[in-house]
């Protein structure tokens, strides 16, 4: 750890604090007085975005090997991973790594297999019949993070949720790695060939969800990649802002961009658990946020101590300094629990841990999150990895309106409408007198021409 870092830990904005106690705030001053990070920073990111997307339109395969060598350092043979390097890098891996791979695919899949909404048929009359079907998406793109910290564990969390919806056609990308000859992590390979996935792409960033949103013609001595249906997987601010920009031309899961924790708790709580907590989200991203909302000043001030004496014995300790002394964390202090939740669902975590008296109680009152974690046992590492849940979760703010990853991500509800002649004859004069309420007469006569 540099001296310079060792010496940001005592200065001011060192997990700042922001103190709400005694402020009557709505809900939109709540979401604007949490931490966050700058949206100077985020616009500069979305223009460098619509620059990639761009190119990979206009240059297809070009742009995606050129992008490679600007951003990863490599030059690509193919961007398209060879099926036998899926095999060794299973063959190759360590066999106590396969193992919780092993075991995290076995809880996934059973909470997936439980999440499939069943097909309704409504009878509302005799020969009026609505029925709604869930019917799989045709084919996904997943974007799984290989940079600083190759992410083997969202192979599972993208691939199981999208197999056990039904999804006949799924292709998988990932940063090169210029340690492993211009591949992606073998352990993100291995997770593939586990989970039968063999259509795996090196190719990251913005330009790896373009060129799933759009398609690339075949070139370059390439197959064509062929445009998919939706994007699913987190990413870094330039892979987020990429599945924003890309919305509307295929579907995305949520805007899962970079990691963010919110710890609620009370005097309670345990300082040294709260900041390991803290620090686990901050190592994977220089902009990662994690905050701590408590009523408690000698809590917080216990937890900041703990992080300063935690974080720099971390291995990735430059990161997660430079995180916790981000715009994005702090402490928020609040008059008291009630204060606290509010400040929660307006911050409206990826990650919310409770830890508090009676967690099970508070975590019911919680409206606004990815995900929430109950208790001392129940950290977001676990549901990093083996929790049976899934990590690919929205983030800045996003969990106001988005969901995390699930089955019904990957499933689209199609209505179908079957009525005989009696049972519209029964609603023909309704139709008839809302279409000319509407204005719109020649919706009544599709119906009163049926009856002549």
């Amino acid at each position: 750890m540099t001296e310079s870092l060792l010496t940001s830990l005592d200065q001011a904005d060192f997990f700042r604090t922001v103190d709400l106690r005694g402020r009557t705030l709505g809900r939109a001053a709540l979401k604007a007085a949490v931490p966050r990070v700058h949206e100077e920073s985020n616009r500069d990111a979305e223009e460098t975005v619509r620059g990639i997307i761009d190119t990979v339109r206009r240059q297809g395969h070009t742009a995606l090997r050129d992008f490679a060598e600007r951003f990863d350092g490599v030059t690509l043979d193919t961007l398209r991973v060879p099926r036998e390097a899926l095999r060794d890098a299973l063959a190759g891996l360590d066999p106590e790594v396969r193992a919780a791979l092993e075991e995290s695919i076995s809880r996934a899949r059973r909470f997936a297999d439980a999440q499939r909404p069943g097909d309704i048929e409504t009878v509302l009359d005799e020969g009026a019949v609505v029925r709604q079907r869930w019917i799989p998406v045709g084919r996904v793109g997943l974007y799984v993070p290989g940079g600083l910290a190759p992410l083997a564990s969202s192979v599972i969390m993208n691939v199981v949720p999208a197999l056990a919806a039904g999804v006949e056609s799924v292709a998988l990308a990932s940063p090169p790695q210029k340690a492993f000859g211009a591949l992606p992590h073998p352990t993100i390979l291995a997770a593939a060939e586990l989970l039968g996935v063999d259509e795996v792409y090196a190719m990251g960033g913005a330009q790896a969800i373009a060129a799933f949103a759009y398609g690339v013609p075949a070139g370059e001595g390439e197959d064509a990649i062929e445009a998919v249906d939706l994007v699913t997987g987190p990413g870094n601010v330039y892979v987020a802002t990429a599945k924003r920009l890309v919305r509307g031309v295929v579907g995305i899961d949520s805007e899962a961009g970079p990691t963010e924790i919110a710890v609620l708790a009370d005097a309670s709580a345990r300082a040294d658990l709260v900041a390991a907590d803290l620090i686990s989200q901050a190592e994977h991203d220089p902009r990662a946020s994690s905050v701590l909302i408590t009523p408690s000043e000698e809590l917080a001030a216990a937890v900041r101590g703990e992080l300063r004496k935690q974080a720099p014995t971390a291995r990735h300790a430059e990161r997660i300094v430079t995180a916790l002394s981000g715009p994005q964390s702090g402490v928020v202090l609040v008059d008291d629990l009630e204060q606290g939740i509010a400040v929660a669902d307006a911050y409206a975590a990826e990650h919310l841990e409770i830890m508090t008296e009676d967690a099970p109680g508070v975590a019911r009152r919680i409206r606004n999150a990815g995900a929430v974690f109950v208790g001392d046992y129940s950290p977001v590492s676990l549901g990093d990895y083996c929790a049976g849940s899934n990590h690919v979760l929205p983030t800045s703010g996003t969990a106001l309106f988005s969901s995390g990853l699930n089955v019904t991500t990957f499933l689209r509800a199609v209505q179908e409408i079957e009525y005989s002649r009696p049972a519209l004859a029964e609603v023909r004069g309704h139709i008839e007198e809302l279409a000319e309420a509407e204005n719109l007469p020649s919706h009544g006569e599709a119906v009163s021409i049926r009856f002549r």
